[in-house]
């Protein structure tokens, strides 16, 4: 391209962004060689990585002879969104206003860089000459190898350590005023004191921690061979420091210095939900405890979290991917709060699906996302499916020390359910306190979420009301003392008939705009099925979907 020297310009004669794979390492080589000058000369141009990064491109400062090829080689981190942009534009002190780019390679790096790749020199210039130039003019043509991998770079490594010239993410270019100093949090920890271990997970361990300032806080620090490394470490930082929501977690800060990855949350005095289910530490086939969780709270916890799953898939387009009792939490006042956001993805707006290699936890993913790696809203409504079966039977998702048909909650639960047995795996410790109405709904509920194919479940906006009707059903219903003549020992007379349909089934409401106490505050007969639907038709709905 010819560029008048008479005008200043800031258009690049080349621009373009290529797809690659989320929060990876990808060796970027790209290739030179003049082949229009006619004499070697002053020729200068730029060369851009995500318009951050520039170098300076002197083609015979490099090799002073006519059509020698040359290439760079730089590491570049892509960024949250899958890309990498580079681009070439001409300089103001070039005697030739023109930028090429004669070829160029993105290659993804798998498991961390190869000792070769470090021996490269720190001028970051690999320079070969491929031999004399035949007839006066060499055509060089060059191809684009763009290697998509199933593994992502998982453990980070200290790039200090390499010789290539490394262009950090754009996630760490972020100010976001989070960054907490290692001297603070170890001051916190007491450096790492295992004393003030609390868990750990796939990320590393977990300990209790009080900032200078008296805050308590929960300091999560990776550690090598747990699974989840620099991607998990920075999508934890770009999500939680972009959402807001009185059911999800709070990010405190982080800290990367001495290659440490370090994430500091909010401290949930109650733990995890798993552990006010049961003891995770005992024998499995022991594994009931005696939980102090009313039916009541229980159902309040999964209405919480189910809150935080509708505002993260309808108001920010975030898919959880790990959605577990362990990442539910519970503050002092036993209020659910959803954690853990380091397998978390966006999802694509033109597109029904992710297509991504499975990650999550066993028991909980998604059949369909396993089978066809298509990840969706819908496989967070799955996991939860199964993590309402957990509140409900308190045990653990897997247990192969029990029978065969009993070691997959999941299957165990719906085959109960289709049998109109599902009040045989309650957890004993509740019982006889939860309402046959309540115990109905609630296991519709899991039904729908646990259906085999994605467009068969509800959204959590639908499983957030229906959990909501649960727990309205349960607390309008009277304990009535049992007669003389009972074979049980405890019996329920709800203050309405039997509803045989859940309310999203009738209708789908913003739940902005209507609630189930607007529902219930009717006052009206919803004895039969047709009574439900008219009832939600006398709704007054501003903007119902």
């Amino acid at each position: 391209m010819n560029i008048d020297p008479g005008k200043g310009s800031t258009f690049f004669n080349i621009t373009s962004n290529f797809t690659v794979s989320k929060n990876v390492p990808n060796l970027v080589r790209v290739h030179f060689c003049d082949i229009i000058s006619k004499s070697p000369g002053n020729f200068k141009f730029n060369l851009y990585v995500f318009s951050t990064f520039s170098q300076k491109i002197d083609l015979y400062e490099v090799i002073p002879q006519l059509a020698a090829p040359f290439y760079y080689d730089f590491v570049v981190d892509s960024d949250d969104f899958g890309f990498i942009n580079v681009s070439i534009g001409p300089r103001q002190d070039s005697n030739n206003q023109t930028a090429f780019l004669n070829g160029l390679e993105i290659m993804e790096i798998i498991g961390g860089l190869s000792p070769d790749l470090k021996k490269l020199s720190k001028t970051h210039l690999l320079l070969v000459i491929v031999g004399s130039v035949l007839g006066g003019v060499a055509f060089v043509f060059l191809f684009i190898a763009v290697f998509v991998m199933t593994y992502k770079f998982r453990i980070a490594k200290p790039v200090e350590n390499s010789d290539w010239q490394t262009i950090p993410s754009p996630v760490c270019n972020l100010n976001l005023g989070l960054k907490l100093s290692l001297s603070e949090i170890q001051y916190a920890t007491k450096n790492f004191n295992s004393k003030l271990m609390i868990g750990e997970g796939g990320f590393g361990k977990v300990y209790r921690g009080t900032l200078r300032s008296g805050e308590k806080v929960a300091v999560k620090r990776s550690q090598p061979g747990h699974g989840q490394g620099l991607p998990e470490f920075q999508t934890e930082i770009m999500v939680l420091s972009k959402i807001r929501h009185r059911h999800l977690v709070s990010l405190i800060g982080y800290c990367d210095e001495e290659s440490e990855m370090i994430l500091v949350y909010e401290f949930m005095e109650k733990g995890t939900l798993r552990s006010h289910l049961y003891n995770s530490n005992a024998d499995l086939d022991k594994a009931f405890s005696e939980s102090k969780l009313s039916w009541n709270r229980r159902l309040e916890i999964c209405i919480g979290a189910a809150k935080s799953l509708q505002y993260l898939h309808r108001d920010r387009g975030i898919i959880h991917r790990d959605v577990k009792s362990t990442n539910i939490l519970l503050d002092d006042d036993y209020v659910a709060k959803v954690a853990d956001f380091g397998l978390s993805r966006l999802e694509a707006l033109d597109q029904t699906h992710i297509s991504t290699e499975v990650k999550g936890s066993f028991g909980y993913l998604d059949p369909e996302y396993f089978k066809f790696f298509q990840l969706t809203q819908k496989s967070d409504v799955y996991s939860f499916g199964v993590v309402l079966l957990e509140v409900l039977c308190a045990r653990p998702a897997i247990n192969n020390k029990l029978p065969w048909e009993q070691v997959n909650l999941a299957a165990w639960g719906l085959s109960c359910q289709k049998k109109g047995q599902l009040w045989k795996i309650v957890d004993p410790l509740i019982a006889g306190n939860i309402s046959p109405n309540s115990l109905r709904t609630f296991g519709e509920i899991v039904d729908k979420c646990l259906k085999e194919y994605g467009v068969e479940r509800p959204n959590m906006a639908d499983v957030l009301w229906d959990l909501e009707y649960a727990l309205k059903l349960q607390q309008t219903a009277t304990h009535k003392e049992p007669r003389e003549d009972s074979t049980t020992d405890v019996s329920w007379v709800l203050s309405v008939p039997i509803a045989h349909r859940l309310p999203s089934d009738s209708m789908t409401i913003d739940e902005d705009d209507v609630t189930v106490d607007d529902f219930w505050n009717t006052g009206a007969d919803i004895g039969t099925d047709t009574c439900v639907s008219q009832v939600f038709s006398q709704l007054r709905i501003d903007d119902s979907r």
